[in-house]
Protein backbone atom coordinates (compact mmCIF):
# COMPACT_ATOMS: atom_id res chain seq x y z
CA UNK A 1 0.00 0.00 0.00
CA UNK A 2 1.23 3.49 -0.77
CA UNK A 3 0.63 6.45 1.53
CA UNK A 4 0.76 9.83 -0.24
CA UNK A 5 2.56 12.38 1.94
CA UNK A 6 3.74 15.96 1.56
CA UNK A 7 6.66 17.21 3.64
CA UNK A 8 6.46 20.86 4.68
CA UNK A 9 10.24 21.12 5.18
CA UNK A 10 12.03 18.96 2.64
CA UNK A 11 15.36 19.34 4.47
CA UNK A 12 14.05 17.02 7.19
CA UNK A 13 14.19 13.27 6.49
CA UNK A 14 11.35 11.25 5.07
CA UNK A 15 9.68 9.17 7.76
CA UNK A 16 10.70 5.53 7.69
CA UNK A 17 10.24 2.26 9.45
CA UNK A 18 13.39 1.87 11.56
CA UNK A 19 13.53 -1.95 11.42
CA UNK A 20 11.99 -4.63 9.18
CA UNK A 21 9.60 -5.55 12.02
CA UNK A 22 8.48 -2.00 12.84
CA UNK A 23 4.73 -1.40 12.60
CA UNK A 24 4.97 2.38 12.90
CA UNK A 25 7.14 5.05 11.31
CA UNK A 26 8.70 7.93 13.23
CA UNK A 27 7.65 11.56 12.88
CA UNK A 28 10.13 14.42 13.10
CA UNK A 29 9.58 17.77 14.81
CA UNK A 30 9.52 20.48 12.12
CA UNK A 31 10.56 23.23 14.49
CA UNK A 32 12.18 23.55 17.88
CA UNK A 33 9.45 23.76 20.51
CA UNK A 34 9.84 24.55 24.19
CA UNK A 35 7.08 23.11 26.37
CA UNK A 36 6.50 24.96 29.61
CA UNK A 37 6.22 23.03 32.92
CA UNK A 38 2.87 21.31 33.42
CA UNK A 39 1.63 22.63 30.08
CA UNK A 40 0.38 21.37 26.72
CA UNK A 41 2.02 22.11 23.38
CA UNK A 42 1.56 21.18 19.74
CA UNK A 43 4.65 20.08 17.86
CA UNK A 44 4.35 20.29 14.07
CA UNK A 45 5.29 16.92 12.53
CA UNK A 46 6.19 18.11 9.01
CA UNK A 47 3.67 15.95 7.13
CA UNK A 48 0.37 16.25 5.37
CA UNK A 49 -0.97 12.74 4.81
CA UNK A 50 -3.62 11.47 2.42
CA UNK A 51 -5.04 8.46 4.25
CA UNK A 52 -6.61 5.82 2.01
CA UNK A 53 -10.32 5.01 2.40
CA UNK A 54 -10.94 2.32 5.00
CA UNK A 55 -7.96 3.35 7.16
CA UNK A 56 -6.97 5.82 9.86
CA UNK A 57 -3.59 7.08 10.97
CA UNK A 58 -2.83 6.72 14.67
CA UNK A 59 -0.21 8.92 16.33
CA UNK A 60 1.47 7.73 19.53
CA UNK A 61 4.45 8.75 21.58
CA UNK A 62 7.70 6.95 20.97
CA UNK A 63 8.85 4.86 23.92
CA UNK A 64 11.66 7.38 24.50
CA UNK A 65 9.33 10.41 24.70
CA UNK A 66 8.50 10.01 28.43
CA UNK A 67 12.24 10.07 29.19
CA UNK A 68 12.08 13.76 28.19
CA UNK A 69 9.20 14.35 30.62
CA UNK A 70 6.60 14.47 27.84
CA UNK A 71 3.58 12.32 27.15
CA UNK A 72 0.68 12.35 24.72
CA UNK A 73 -2.11 13.43 27.11
CA UNK A 74 -4.90 11.49 25.44
CA UNK A 75 -2.77 8.40 24.69
CA UNK A 76 -3.10 8.51 20.92
CA UNK A 77 -4.05 10.87 18.16
CA UNK A 78 -6.62 9.74 15.61
CA UNK A 79 -6.22 11.28 12.17
CA UNK A 80 -9.33 11.23 10.00
CA UNK A 81 -9.28 10.45 6.28
CA UNK A 82 -10.47 13.95 5.38
CA UNK A 83 -7.69 15.72 7.33
CA UNK A 84 -5.55 16.17 4.24
CA UNK A 85 -5.86 19.77 3.05
CA UNK A 86 -2.94 22.09 2.29
CA UNK A 87 -2.94 23.42 5.89
CA UNK A 88 -3.58 20.07 7.61
CA UNK A 89 -0.07 19.36 8.87
CA UNK A 90 0.08 16.60 11.46
CA UNK A 91 0.85 17.87 14.94
CA UNK A 92 1.71 15.94 18.06
CA UNK A 93 0.07 17.19 21.24
CA UNK A 94 2.34 16.70 24.25
CA UNK A 95 2.08 17.36 27.97
CA UNK A 96 5.12 18.35 29.98
CA UNK A 97 4.48 16.78 33.37
CA UNK A 98 7.75 18.04 34.87
CA UNK A 99 8.49 21.25 36.74
CA UNK A 100 11.06 22.37 34.16
CA UNK A 101 10.87 23.49 30.54
CA UNK A 102 11.39 20.70 28.02
CA UNK A 103 12.72 21.50 24.56
CA UNK A 104 12.08 19.33 21.52
CA UNK A 105 14.67 20.12 18.87
CA UNK A 106 13.91 20.52 15.17
CA UNK A 107 14.49 17.16 13.48
CA UNK A 108 14.03 15.16 16.68
CA UNK A 109 11.87 12.05 16.40
CA UNK A 110 8.93 12.91 18.62
CA UNK A 111 6.16 10.43 17.79
CA UNK A 112 5.27 7.42 15.70
CA UNK A 113 2.44 6.82 13.29
CA UNK A 114 0.74 3.68 12.07
CA UNK A 115 -1.96 2.96 9.52
CA UNK A 116 -4.88 0.95 10.90
CA UNK A 117 -7.90 -0.45 9.04
CA UNK A 118 -11.24 0.86 10.26
CA UNK A 119 -14.92 0.23 9.63
CA UNK A 120 -17.65 2.80 9.94
CA UNK A 121 -20.81 1.35 11.40
CA UNK A 122 -24.45 2.27 11.41
CA UNK A 123 -25.47 3.13 14.96
CA UNK A 124 -28.77 1.48 15.86
CA UNK A 125 -30.37 2.73 19.06
CA UNK A 126 -32.22 0.20 21.22
CA UNK A 127 -34.45 0.84 24.20
CA UNK A 128 -33.15 -2.09 26.24
CA UNK A 129 -29.84 -3.86 26.67
CA UNK A 130 -29.98 -7.53 25.74
CA UNK A 131 -26.70 -8.76 27.27
CA UNK A 132 -25.89 -9.62 30.88
CA UNK A 133 -23.59 -7.55 33.09
CA UNK A 134 -19.91 -8.34 33.58
CA UNK A 135 -19.96 -6.41 36.86
CA UNK A 136 -17.90 -3.39 35.89
CA UNK A 137 -14.41 -2.21 35.08
CA UNK A 138 -11.71 -4.81 35.71
CA UNK A 139 -14.25 -7.53 36.47
CA UNK A 140 -12.27 -10.33 34.79
CA UNK A 141 -9.43 -10.08 37.30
Amino acid sequence: MQLPITRIDKTLPLPKYETPGSVAFDLYARETTTVQPNALALIPANLIVQIPPGFTLLLAARSSTPKKGLSVPHGIGIIDQDFCGPNDELSVQVMNWTNQQVTVERGERIAQALIVPIAQVELVERETVTSTNRNGFGSTG
